[in-house]
């Protein structure tokens, strides 16, 4: 048997909140928007808010869902088509809204990224595999 991943779910204390930073933001379109559910078009993997006390409801009060999350649990990467994009991309992105944590730079790995945050403080990465880098692989 083999496990295909379909889709990612974001736990949230305010999904209209997060679903607008979604929607205004990372400018994905929404199938479904609900004040305790929404999920995004996606021609990949399906991506999904969903309340986090919903998520408790629907596992018998499982404590992961009632206990206050600590530190970073998921972060999404977005990759743009050239380190001049992930500059100009990340500033539009702060400009809308996202909290910048770090602007963009070269990485040792061969990647210019920078780091954002949602409105509940997951930090999400921005990046471009550097051309140099790519001619190396």
């Amino acid at each position: 048997m083999r496990l295909k991943l379909e889709g990612i779910t974001v736990l949230a204390h305010d999904v209209p909140r997060l679903t607008s930073f979604y929607r205004d933001v990372l400018g994905f379109k929404t199938v479904v928007e609900e004040n305790h559910y929404a999920e995004f078009v996606n021609g990949g993997i399906r991506l999904a808010i969903c309340l986090t006390p919903l998520m408790a409801d629907n596992t018998n009060g499982h404590y992961s869902f009632i206990e206050e999350r600590k530190g970073q649990a998921f972060e999404l990467n977005f990759e743009c088509d050239s380190p001049e994009a992930v500059h100009t991309m990340y500033e539009e992105l702060i400009s809308k809204g996202a909290a910048g944590i770090t602007a963009p730079k070269s990485m040792s790995w061969g990647h210019t990224t920078g780091f954002f945050a949602d409105p509940e403080g997951n930090i999400h990465s921005i990046f471009a595999v550097n051309p140099v880098a790519a001619d190396i692989q």
